[in-house]
């Protein structure tokens, strides 16, 4: 898929090329804001052409995303107004679940969201069973080890506390209040019915409750890099037992199942700020 675009009258011409597949497990929300900020920048100058192959799916959510954006209009009516000019448009259903996260975050990737770390880590999973390398280059950095602060980071940090969670053992951090993809709590012992014949069980109903945290895969969790479907996670300071990950899920005492899952137990950690 490309995006073209032509300086007013002129000869030149700026061109901006986006390697993606029509298919619906392909990422397109990490490239969005890049394609929209080309088209606002094209149009000062003169006109934008948007085009893929067919002109039917890739192109269209791309021109779908950028009325939503600029128009602050919903998936659906941006949908609509394209298609009171091409008829043809259909955006795949892959692109259409990324453009209701695009609207659910505020017209933006906000990569911060919780919404975003969940698509993320779902892109993730689907890469792991085709058999793609996980490499260390898609893990979060390691909350344990300092990162070289930008200056806003610096002044950001002046003014807000956040939450760690350290080994119990050792002290060291092992994740970071950013870290951890919240989920919708289930229904407690009720899911376990078929061998908990208990009535009246406790039913959850806030995260709370839950026993567990369950954050992004970081780049001390080497087990999870190391090809293995399942496993222990361990500190890397000093070997404690932290809890688990599996790629093809875990589910939570709270009742909901986490696919997948890098389950870090509430019971192993300690909780400071940083």
């Amino acid at each position: 898929m490309r995006v073209v675009e032509k300086a007013g009258q002129g000869l030149r011409v700026t061109r901006m090329a986006v390697p993606l597949r029509d298919t619906e497990e392909e990422n397109l929300l990490d490239h969005l804001e890049p394609c929209l900020d080309f088209i606002d920048e094209g149009r000062k100058e003169g006109s934008v052409l948007v085009h893929c192959f067919a002109g039917v799916s890739r192109s269209a959510t791309i021109i779908t995303a950028y009325l939503m954006r600029t128009e602050q209009k919903s998936l659906e009516e941006a949908v609509e107004s394209l298609k009171e000019i091409n008829e043809s448009v259909c955006p795949n259903d892959g692109f259409l679940d990324q453009l209701r996260l695009f609207e659910e975050m505020g017209f933006k990737v906000d990569t911060s969201s919780n919404l975003y770390k969940r698509f993320r880590l779902k892109l993730l999973g689907q890469s792991y069973k085709i058999g793609e390398k996980i490499g260390s280059h898609v893990l979060e950095d390691d909350p344990g080890v300092p990162q070289q602060p930008n200056p806003s980071q610096e002044l950001s940090n002046k003014e807000t506390h956040k939450t760690a969670y350290r080994c119990k053992k050792c002290r060291r951090i092992v994740a970071a209040e950013d870290n951890v993809i919240s989920h919708t709590p289930g229904e407690g012992n009720s899911s376990f019915e078929w061998h908990d014949k208990r009535k009246g069980g406790h039913t959850y109903n806030k995260e709370k409750d839950c026993s567990s945290l369950y954050v992004e895969p970081l780049k001390w969790m080497t087990p999870a890099e190391d090809g293995a479907l399942q496993g222990k996670l361990s500190c890397i300071h000093c070997g404690a037992r932290l809890g688990y990950f599996n790629w093809s899920g875990i589910q939570c005492n709270c009742g909901s199942w986490i696919t997948p899952a890098f389950q870090i137990s509430k019971s192993k950690v300690d909780i400071s700020t940083i």
